[in-house]
Order: structure tokens, then C-alpha cells, then sequence
């Protein structure tokens, strides 16, 4: 059975940072692109970030909303089969609840399963 479980939110401040983490199982993780999705309150699903499976020959490529490019950073640890979201310079507006997404294969689909999702808050 696939499992997506996500950690790292927590409420921070303008401008700090955040490391959110995604533990899979249940699938060969290597060969499967990943994403971050996210919820803001009121807002529907936005896609934030994808990562290709490296192991399925995908290359290992990303891409990012413009809104998140440049302070987002998102990456794997297949070995660990474990999924990350470096989150910088974070704004009001990138409080959500973000969610860890699994494709359908190696290149970035849209996502079949995701996880329960960890909350981020950005306050002063």
C-alpha cells in the first residue's frame, strides 16, 4: 500500500524558513516523480513543485510556481525514500497545508495519491 507521510510544518515568522519532509512506502520510490502540493484557507489545491524519478529515468528535473521560485527548493533522498520541501524567505501568502503527491511514473503527472498534509503557518 502507498504511504505518504508528511512533517516539518509549524508556524514561523516572515521571511524564516522551513524544511517539510516526506516519508514514502509501499512503491519503488526512485522511479516515481514527486510533488509538493498546497490549500491555502478558502483556496483549492495548487501544485507547487515536482520532481522527476530519477530511477525511472526521469532525469531528476524540477520545476516550481513562479510565486515559489528561487525560495523553494525541492528534493529527494531515494535512498531513503524520502522527499523534501526547503522552504526560505517565507511569506503570509505560503500559509497552507502542504501536501506530499506521488505520479503515475517517472515524469510529473498529475498526482495519484497524496498524503494527510502538514500545516504551515507564516505570522508575526
Amino acid at each position: 500500500e502507498v504511504q505518504l507521510v508528511e512533517s516539518g510544518g509549524g508556524l514561523v515568522q516572515p521571511g524564516e524558513s522551513l524544511r517539510l519532509s516526506c516519508a514514502a512506502s509501499g512503491f519503488t520510490f526512485s522511479n516515481y516523480a514527486m510533488s509538493w502540493l498546497r490549500r491555502a484557507p478558502g483556496k483549492g489545491l495548487e501544485w507547487v513543485s515536482w520532481i522527476n524519478g530519477g530511477g525511472g529515468n526521469g532525469g531528476g528535473g524540477t520545476d516550481y510556481i513562479p510565486y515559489v521560485k528561487g525560495r523553494f527548493t525541492i528534493s529527494r533522498d531515494n535512498a531513503k525514500n524520502m522527499l523534501y520541501l526547503q522552504m526560505n524567505s517565507l511569506r503570509p501568502e505560503d500559509t497552507a497545508v502542504y501536501y506530499c503527491a506521488k505520479s503515475k511514473g517517472p515524469f510529473y503527472t498529475n498526482p495519484e495519491k497524496r498524503g494527510q498534509g502538514t500545516q504551515v503557518t507564516v505570522s508575526s
